[in-house]
C-alpha cells in the first residue's frame, strides 16, 4: 500500500544510501556502499559555493567478508565532501572494521571504534545497513534459510520437542525477528507450520532484551544484527 498523498511541498534535500554485494572469484564477498547528499540549488559552504547538480557528499565504503560474515578487509573513500582535504583524513579509520563479524554486535562494536571525531558521521551511518545487505546477498547463495542459524549446523535429532521439532534443532534464522515472522503470526502458520507457536529460549531472551533496549539511553544492539525476510 503506497504512502498517502502528501501536502503541497518543495524538495529541499535528497539523501540516498545504496549498497551492492558482489561474490568474488577468490570466494570472498565485497559489499560496496555509497551515500550521496544533493540539494536542488546552489549551496554556500565554508569553502565556497557548491553548484546545483553537484553532491554535497559522495562517500564510499567497501567491506570484504568471508562466508561466516567476518570482515577481512575494509576501505573508505570520500569523493565529494564539504571540507575537502579534511574530511578524507577519516578514511583510514575504517580499517578498524577488520576482524569484526556482521552478526556479532557489529553495529555496536563499529560505533564504539569509530565514535566521535575518530570517523566520519556519514560513513559511520552507512555501517548500519551492512549486516542486512550481507544476509540478503547470502540467501540462496551461501545459506539455506529453511534451516537454523546461518553458518551453523542443526543440533542432533535425539527425540522431539513438544512442538514437533527435533531436539536441539533450531528454527530458520529469520523467524521471530520481525512482526511478520513472529512465531504466533499467520506467515509462520502458513509457510513454516512446524514452527508455529514455537518460542526458543534464545528468542524469548531476545524479546526481553529488546524491551530494555527500547528504553531511552539504552543500547539498541543485540547479537543478531541482521534480519532476512525470505
Amino acid at each position: 500500500m503506497p504512502l498517502s498523498s502528501p501536502a503541497p511541498r518543495q524538495l529541499r534535500h535528497q539523501r540516498a544510501i545504496r549498497a551492492v554485494a558482489y561474490e568474488r572469484e577468490d570466494g570472498l564477498w565485497d559489499i560496496d556502499a555509497c551515500l550521496t547528499d544533493h540539494k536542488p540549488r546552489d549551496v554556500p559552504l565554508a569553502a565556497g559555493v557548491r553548484p546545483n547538480g553537484l553532491p554535497i557528499h559522495e562517500l564510499w565504503l567497501r567491506i570484504t567478508i568471508d562466508r561466516k560474515l567476518n570482515v577481512v578487509d575494509a576501505e573508505a573513500s570520500s569523493d565529494w565532501v564539504p571540507y575537502d582535504g579534511q574530511c578524507q583524513n577519516a578514511n583510514p579509520a575504517y580499517r578498524a572494521l577488520i576482524g569484526l563479524n556482521l552478526l556479532q554486535n557489529f553495529r555496536r562494536e563499529a560505533g564504539r571504534l569509530l565514535a566521535g571525531t575518530v570517523g566520519c558521521t556519514h560513513l559511520t551511518e552507512m555501517l548500519g545497513v551492512l549486516p542486512t545487505v550481507a544476509i540478503q546477498a547470502f540467501v540462496g547463495a551461501v545459506w539455506d534459510t529453511s534451516k537454523g542459524t546461518p553458518g551453523e549446523e542443526s543440533g542432533p535429532e535425539s527425540g522431539k520437542t513438544a512442538d514437533g521439532a527435533a531436539a536441539g534443532e533450531k528454527p530458520p534464522f529469520q523467524l521471530g525477528r520481525c512482526h511478520a515472522l513472529r512465531f504466533d503470526g499467520e506467515a509462520v502458520k502458513q509457510f513454516y507450520p512446524r514452527w508455529y507457536g514455537h518460542a526458543p529460549r534464545s528468542i524469548e531472551r531476545g524479546t526481553e532484551t529488546a524491551s530494555v533496549r527500547d528504553k531511552p539511553g539504552q543500547s539498541q544492539e543485540g547479537n543478531a544484527d541482521a534480519v532476512v525476510h525470505e
